[in-house]
């Protein structure tokens, strides 16, 4: 179980994807670019059998901003992008209405 006060800590945002390229070393991840208010930042997600990259880029969808820094399969990723999922598909969290990258999830 996680605490309220746990859970708190997690900074959700809204982002808009900016760039979408393939990873170098593995045939399910992209490398994103993506803006979170007025800051640029680059993430991995493993949404390539999903999606293809012109339906990602302009989309905002929703991160968690404020993971530490991991490296994946040798690229560097300063976030999460949130998605749900069973056995066959993949979709990704995105706002109902437009909102600026940036906005607080809550």
């Amino acid at each position: 179980m996680v605490s309220i006060k746990d859970f708190q800590n997690l900074d959700f945002r809204v982002a808009e994807i900016l760039e979408v390229n393939p990873h170098p070393n593995a045939d399910r991840l992209y490398v994103l670019k993506i803006r979170v208010g007025e800051v640029e930042k680059q993430i991995v997600a493993g949404i390539r059998l999903h999606y293809q990259p012109e339906q990602l880029v302009g989309k905002k969808v929703v991160v968690v901003n404020n993971l530490e820094p991991a490296v994946i399969r040798g690229v560097e990723s300063n976030g999460m992008l949130l998605a749900a999922s069973n056995d066959t598909m993949l979709t990704l969290i995105i706002p109902e209405r437009d909102v600026p990258s940036g906005a607080q999830v809550r």
